[in-house]
């Protein structure tokens, strides 16, 4: 893909993610084709982290333009120096939030729309195409992230985004209704269709009236969202299994008083990667070593300062999600983490893992419920259940569906790329 040219006018489904985005080109067959992302040392994949590097050339004056990278790249560029470069992520999660107009990175300040763009244009020159001269269906969620998150505004700052990045054609759609388009071709007959759309930052449920012989697309009837999705699944497997092992609930002892909890704000940052490798300054690794030697538990505290000293947070995160994806095919696993003296292996059930996110589900469950209200159907009307992404295979977001609609309803496919592919079909 990456070494495809592109005639003029050709679409494109852009599924701008909080975690991942994914690029989808509408063939001359009319046939949706997803984009392949080919970063050094990494293997072709066709999801590409929403995560952007910037750094200084330390060749180039101070004030020469800032160097940047994408994806898995910019993991990458962001370990070799943590200190003095800057990841950004999650970028899509501020767009409604009128706080957030601007920061100060490396001595520039920039708009949250500006680093949109340098993502955007990052990504179309990681693929070779001109955004000037393609078509794009973009992606948005049914309500953003964020407490009192102004859609319209958060919808006028994605398309700034794209615009500053080069891009002159551009419809902005809803990713579930994108979702039901892409499963809507498997219909044959006229269907009401609910669609499970799980992202990286939130998660939406949108009820769509199907009718493939009219060539209208789809009638939407009723939409909820709620602000969590798969990274939140991951942080109660680090809340209930990492953090206690790296001394959370320890204590320790200032001039032999009374014993005191270990900073909260260091476990906290564990719910991040990043965060992690911005706790890696002289200062605070010098505070990780005062509370060890009076800590109850010193060799705890020790093997988080380990971690922080080796950059260990994307090893350890791996580890977690892989014992995510095998509770979903499996009723336990052993999350098995091993870095120099830190030894953590331990057996998680499925039935310890669904009682850790039923708060979570409960969630989710009400923004169904939400949904049908707000369409003014009941469960029985729903003909089919599609569901996206990758929180879709945990059983138990499954089995809230298949309770109330019946397993036969219930569907699943393309779970990371859909969206996108239903953003190309959606005006192609």
């Amino acid at each position: 893909m990456s070494s495809i040219k592109l005639p003029h006018g050709v679409r494109l489904g852009i599924d701008f993610g909080t975690t991942n985005t994914v690029v989808v080109v509408l063939d001359a067959k009319g046939q949706p084709q997803p984009a392949r992302f080919h970063f050094p040392h990494h293997p072709p994949t066709e999801t590409c982290r929403t995560l952007l590097c910037l750094w200084h050339d330390e060749m180039q004056p101070r004030g020469a333009s800032l160097q940047e990278a994408i994806g898995a790249a910019a993991v990458d560029a962001y370990l070799e120096d943590p200190a003095e470069s800057r990841l950004i992520m999650s970028m899509k999660s501020y767009l409604a939030q009128s706080s957030f107009r601007q920061t100060r990175l490396l001595g520039q300040v920039m708009t949250l729309e500006s680093l949109v763009a340098r993502f955007l244009s990052c990504l179309m020159r990681t693929l070779d195409i001109d955004p000037a001269q393609v078509s794009a269906t973009v992606g948005r969620p049914v309500h953003f992230a964020g407490v009192r998150a102004d859609d319209a505004f958060g919808e006028d700052r994605l398309r700034a985004g794209f615009a500053q990045a080069g891009f002159h054609h551009v419809d902005v759609a809803l990713e579930p209704e994108a979702a039901g388009w892409h499963f809507a071709q498997r219909l044959t007959a006229p269907a009401t269709v609910l669609v499970g759309d799980f992202g990286g930052g939130t998660s939406d449920f949108s009820i769509l009236r199907f009718d493939p012989a009219s060539g209208q697309g789809a009638t939407p009837l009723g939409y909820a969202g709620v602000g969590i999705a798969g990274d939140q699944l991951d942080y109660r497997i680090i809340d209930n299994v990492i953090a206690p092992e790296l001394g959370r609930n320890t204590t320790y002892r200032v001039m032999g008083g009374q014993p005191l909890p270990v900073p909260a704000e260091w476990y906290a940052a564990l719910g991040r990667w990043h965060r992690l490798a911005l706790m890696r300054t002289p200062q605070t690794l010098r505070d990780m070593a005062d509370v060890a030697r009076t800590a109850a538990e010193p060799q705890k505290i020790q093997a988080l300062i380990d971690i922080i000293e080796a950059q260990q947070g994307q090893a350890l995160y791996r580890a977690v999600g892989q014992a995510k994806r095998d509770l979903s095919s499996a009723q336990g696993t052993t999350l098995d983490y091993e870095f120099g003296d830190v030894r953590i292996h331990r057996t998680i059930t499925r039935a310890e893992f669904e009682g850790w996110i039923a708060p979570d589900l409960a969630r989710f469950d009400e923004a169904v419920q939400t949904a049908l209200e707000r369409a003014s159907l009941p469960a029985g009307a729903i003909d089919r259940v599609f569901l996206t992404g990758g929180t879709s295979f945990v059983p138990a977001v499954r089995a809230l569906f298949t309770r109330r609609f019946g397993a036969d309803r219930v569907d699943m496919g393309g779970e990371f790329v859909s969206v996108a592919e239903g953003l190309a079909l959606m005006n192609g």
